[in-house]
């Protein structure tokens, strides 16, 4: 019997958002569910404990950040991500693809590979299907996602069908690469904008033996209204019992109505970024704490918020931030992973009830979403 298995517990009755769980050696990842993102192997500012304790159960770890430093040689000797890091729950890790598009301005693409020059000490690195997953299997995360050619948009059609294509054929060699029976292989489909290429690509991946597929190249500047479009044209040309991944989304709306068309799993830097930055994330909307109007508020972040932050009046932390201490980033990104976790948590009590269209209906209307976007039945 495989490490991996995905079960689908239930089907919202009016959309099709999807209520399930995915095993992994490291333990079952609820879905829909939220991975924060820790790119070199730590999430931003926050102890693996305090990450635990948001309700997070898979987190994000990034191959080429790792590749550079401390390399993913050592991370191996270090007993892998999780004996480096200390998390023992599952992990996924990106294959290097997004920073194709992120680094365009030093990297290059053959058929063979991807060429960059590092972005730490302008050394060239060449990051191939093979390398990748080499790298992955070091790393000893639970998924290892393939490498793939994402490209900014817009772009030509055929240039988004030539990067498609290559997308394609780099799975097909990372899947051929693989040596870990206990490490997931997840695809990724590719096709811009474009529904017929994404359709394309979802069927060509299908057809493989793949554990998982994700979703790429979008939340890269086109419009949330796009990205939903895309989405709900190429989850039905997935395979119903593998889990569905959206990466780099988004916000807690655009997570909300990715469920509603059929994505399982999330990842994203927006809510330590944000934190970081002095934006809390609630059911009544964003707050900056660093506004003056909070001052002398004796008001916790959030009512009911279980997260260390909550503790804490919204006065103290905006002090915080002014005073420019480092507990105030750290009290708000763990205010917003824990937010996230807990939006996840009530989509799948709202899946298995059937009522995830009343209750997104509910969160928009309390974000001021309401009028901008529309959910999918």
């Amino acid at each position: 019997m495989s490490q991996f298995e995905f079960t689908l517990k239930h089907r919202d009755a009016a959309t099709s958002a999807r209520r399930g769980v995915f095993l992994t050696p490291h333990g079952p990842v609820q879905t829909p569910g939220f991975m924060p993102v820790g790119t070199q192997g730590t999430v931003k500012g926050v102890t693996i404990d305090q990450v635990s304790a948001t309700g997070a159960h898979m987190i994000l770890g990034n191959t080429y950040h790792l590749a550079l430093r401390p390399g993913h040689e050592t991370v191996r000797k270090l007993g892998g991500l999780h004996g480096m890091s200390g998390w023992q729950g599952p992990i996924l890790t990106d294959s290097g693809g997004f920073q194709i598009f992120s680094l365009k301005a030093i990297s290059k693409i053959t058929e063979q590979e991807a060429t960059f020059r590092s972005h730490i000490d302008g050394a060239i690195i060449r990051l191939t299907p093979e390398h990748s997953i080499e790298i992955q299997e070091s790393l000893g995360s639970d998924v290892a996602m393939v490498l793939d050619h994402v490209i900014a948009l817009p772009a030509t059609h055929d240039e988004v069908e030539d990067a498609m294509a290559r997308s394609i054929r780099w799975a097909k060699r990372c899947l051929e690469a693989s040596t870990r029976d206990d490490q997931a292989k997840f695809a990724i489909v590719q096709g811009g904008l474009d529904t017929e290429l994404r359709v394309q690509c979802a069927r060509e991946l299908s057809a493989m033996d793949f554990n998982g597929y994700a979703v790429g190249g979008l939340s890269v500047g086109e419009a949330p209204s796009e990205m939903y479009r895309i989405t709900a044209a190429t989850c039905p040309s997935l395979p119903e019992h593998k889990p569905r991944y959206l990466m780099g989304v988004g916000r807690p709306v655009d997570l909300l109505e990715s469920v509603a068309r059929g994505i399982d799993l999330f990842d994203c830097v927006m809510p330590t970024r944000n934190g970081r930055n002095g934006l809390a994330f609630t059911d009544a909307g964003n707050l900056k704490l660093r506004n003056a109007i909070h001052r002398e508020d004796t008001r916790p972040i959030e009512e009911n918020c279980p997260c260390l932050a909550c503790r804490h009046s919204r006065g103290y932390i905006r002090h915080l931030f002014v005073a420019g201490e480092m507990l105030g980033p750290i009290l708000l990104s763990i205010h917003n992973l824990t937010y996230y976790q807990r939006v996840m948590s009530e989509a799948r009590a709202a899946i298995e009830s059937d009522r995830f269209n009343d209750f997104l209906a509910e969160k928009k209307r309390g974000w001021g979403e309401d009028s901008k976007s529309s959910s999918a039945s």
